[in-house]
């Protein structure tokens, strides 16, 4: 398939040929949906913890005589049927990943190109170059009608565009390596320079 391709100054800068292998598929909910799941389990703390009954600060002193008091036996304040006693079975700090094959995480992602193709969301830009002033690149943003874009470049990401982008609300920028299902399917615009669009399909072929 084809695009156009523009400046950010809204001119056109001629067209790319993009492949049907990543641009052309036809989105599956249930993958897309697997991988942003991987991906925000993946990234989550995990870094829950309550105190157990040998954590909690009390006294070891049995806390009253076993018989004769006419209530139940017990030997310990810590006990988890107390109030402030230790808490049974609570959460521990621990990983919330889990193993997502690596060519379900590769379908993903083309996926997720894919749908932004389909729905006419995705732009292709000549490069993503900027003097490094917020002022004149919010300006070309709003003139382009992105309100909630994420711009993937090439391997590398200028510098200059990546201050100037720094202070624009809904402006994301990522080079090639970190383009992911969740940030793509989050913003309602994908931008992708030349170079972004050649690295990924090295990426993903």
């Amino acid at each position: 398939m084809k695009l156009d391709v523009i400046n950010l100054d809204g001119s056109a800068a001629g067209e790319v040929e993009l492949t049907d292998g990543i641009f052309d598929l036809e989105p599956r909910a249930d993958i897309l949906h697997r991988v942003v799941r991987w991906q925000r389990n993946k990234a989550q703390a995990g870094t829950h913890k309550v105190k157990t009954r040998s954590e909690v600060s009390y006294s070891t002193k049995k806390i009253y005589r076993q018989k004769g008091t006419g209530g139940a036996r017990h030997g310990s304040r810590k006990a988890p049927i107390f109030r402030k006693g230790g808490i049974y079975k609570g959460p521990t700090p621990r990983s919330h990943a889990h193993e997502l094959p690596k060519k379900v995480r590769a379908l993903g992602l083309k996926m997720a190109l894919s749908a932004k193709a389909k729905a006419g969301s995705l732009v292709i830009i000549d490069a993503a170059t900027s003097e490094g002033k917020t002022k004149a690149l919010a300006a070309q943003v709003k003139n382009l009608g992105w309100k909630r874009a994420l711009i993937i470049d090439g391997a590398d990401v200028n510098e200059n565009f990546v201050t100037a982008a720094a202070n624009i609300e809904g402006l994301d920028v990522l080079p090639s390596m970190g383009a992911n299902v969740y940030d793509i399917l989050r913003r309602d615009t994908l931008v992708l320079t030349k170079a972004g669009v050649e690295a990924l399909e090295a990426r993903l072929k």
